[in-house]
């Protein structure tokens, strides 16, 4: 399949245009800074732009694609600056307006009713800690569910580094324990697998190890 993927510098993204590329899609990763994304292949094409501020490159880059992945955050501040409204506040039209329809939004386990299922150490920090950032991702999460798309919303509990194992546990409700994680690589392999079975379309799924 054609695959834009915004985010595609982060660590999450990074996994899905590698994994794509392996399994012999071709993928297009949008980018504010190419060479932050350190990746190189014949079936790799590189978008420039700014995906909070840039309808012209988000349309350029739409062209011919069959699905759309965003892994947009913001790594490591606790700081939103509002991105991931800004920028589903221009994907979400455009993909609407453009195509194609199917699209996957990664934002995070806590977010939204699912603080609710989180075990006591992780709801605390949802609270506190990670409280503005969630509520920016909450916001996104509205924006893609009021669209018309064939959206599927993903929220991986703590994310870590590691190579894809396949084990993991994708649902709408997953009971969870202690600091529950999953590798990005093992979300990067839900993601591309969902693209084209379609099980949670216009649905929201908690992925966990």
């Amino acid at each position: 399949m054609k695959i834009l993927v915004f985010g595609a510098t982060g660590g999450t993204g990074r996994e899905v245009v590698r994994q794509g590329l392996d399994q012999g899609h071709e993928i297009t990763a949008f980018v504010r800074r190419p060479e932050a994304l350190a990746i190189a292949h014949e079936r790799l094409r590189v978008a420039v732009g700014d995906a909070a501020a840039d309808d012209r490159a988000i349309a350029q880059a739409l062209a011919g694609q069959e699905a759309v992945v965003s892994s947009l955050g913001r790594g490591n501040s606790l700081r939103s600056e509002g991105l991931m409204r800004r920028c589903m506040a221009r994907i979400v039209p455009a993909l609407e307006r453009l195509g194609p329809r199917r699209f996957i939004l990664v934002t995070a386990f806590g977010v939204g009713d699912s603080a609710h299922d989180a075990p006591l150490v992780p709801r605390i920090m949802y609270c506190t800690l990670l409280a503005g950032l969630f509520a920016d991702k909450k916001v996104a999460e509205e924006t893609v569910r009021a669209s018309a798309l064939d959206w599927t919303i993903v929220r991986p509990v703590i994310l870590v580094g590691g190579g894809a194992t396949g084990r993991y546990r994708a649902g709408e409700s997953l009971a969870l324990r202690g600091l529950p994680q999953i590798s990005r690589a093992d979300v990067a392999h839900f993601i591309l697998g969902e693209i084209g079975a379609k099980r949670f379309v216009r649905k929201v799924v908690a992925l966990a190890d």
